[in-house]
């Protein structure tokens, strides 16, 4: 018996498909996730030849002298960037096919996770690199208090993954030399509006698979429970947390952990000399 699926496949497309046309102006979220990325890259001294862009959305990703093959759960984005409509959990990887992963912005609405990391894991060569992006378990957190406040009988935002629970899936997918990082991104909004501005104009409103729509009372509710969170210049302070994992397809070459009892120095000794 499979557990019962927590996003909505479908929703999530046409979000994706709809936020297409103006994802420019609202896109910042994943340009730091790019960033971060790009940063990562730039301390692995090697080349990357076969790359496989995993949520590309505008494909904004780019690897001078890489083929690089664009996989989108939005038919809209997969098509604009010549690649392959598919959701992360399910698509068709051939094995040992890519010696570079990279996903930015999407791995926080895929159902199955854990399964998502193995597929890409078993699509990287030997001593592969996958390198990711999304938004972590600590964000919007005044947003989320005041959905409780507003209604708190109804299940409105996403649950997230943390960081921790990030580098032990990495670890149960398979990677060898996992890392799971974060960095925070503050900003600040008007009003509630402008917020739900940049999540639609992002794709990252609810599909959840019950999500109910918002009565106009809840909606006014929402809005006031927000807006008490201003600062004395009547702007709202608010909180992304970006989530960031490196890790590696394991090979020989690699390092490995020493064997547990195989030092030679006794860690007691060594705290008794320095008394």
């Amino acid at each position: 018996m499979t557990d019962p699926e927590i996003f909505d496949r479908a929703a999530r497309r046409l979000r994706r498909d709809r936020a297409a046309p103006g994802w420019p102006g609202h896109d910042f979220l994943r340009r730091l996730m790019l960033e971060g990325i790009a940063d990562r890259l730039a301390t692995v001294r090697r080349e990357f030849r076969d790359v496989l862009d995993l949520g590309c959305a505008d494909a904004a990703f780019g690897l001078p002298g890489a083929e690089i093959t664009r996989i989108d759960a939005g038919t809209a984005f997969a098509h604009a960037a010549n690649g392959i409509q598919a959701d992360e959990d399910r698509v068709a990887l051939s094995p040992a096919s890519f010696d570079l992963i990279v996903s930015a912005g999407v791995l926080d609405q895929v159902n199955d996770l854990p399964g998502a990391l193995t597929l890409a894991r078993r699509a990287l060569r030997p001593d592969g690199l996958f390198l990711a992006a999304f938004v972590g378990n600590t964000s919007l957190p005044t947003l989320r208090a005041a959905l409780r406040a507003a209604d708190p009988a109804v299940q409105r935002a996403h649950p997230q993954v943390d960081v921790r629970a990030a580098g032990d899936l990495m670890v149960r997918a398979g990677f060898a030399l996992p890392v799971a990082d974060v960095e925070g991104v503050p900003v600040r909004y008007g009003d509630l509006f402008g917020l739900i501005a940049d999540l639609r104009g992002m794709a990252a409103t609810n599909v959840l698979r019950d999500r109910r729509p918002l009565r106009r009372d809840t909606l006014a509710a929402l809005a006031a429970a927000f807006q008490a969170s201003a600062d004395p210049d009547g702007r709202v302070p608010e909180r992304f947390e970006l989530v960031f994992l490196t890790g590696w397809a394991p090979d020989d070459s690699q390092p490995k952990p020493a064997r547990r009892g195989s030092a030679t120095a006794s860690l007691t000794q060594a705290l008794q000399k320095r008394l």
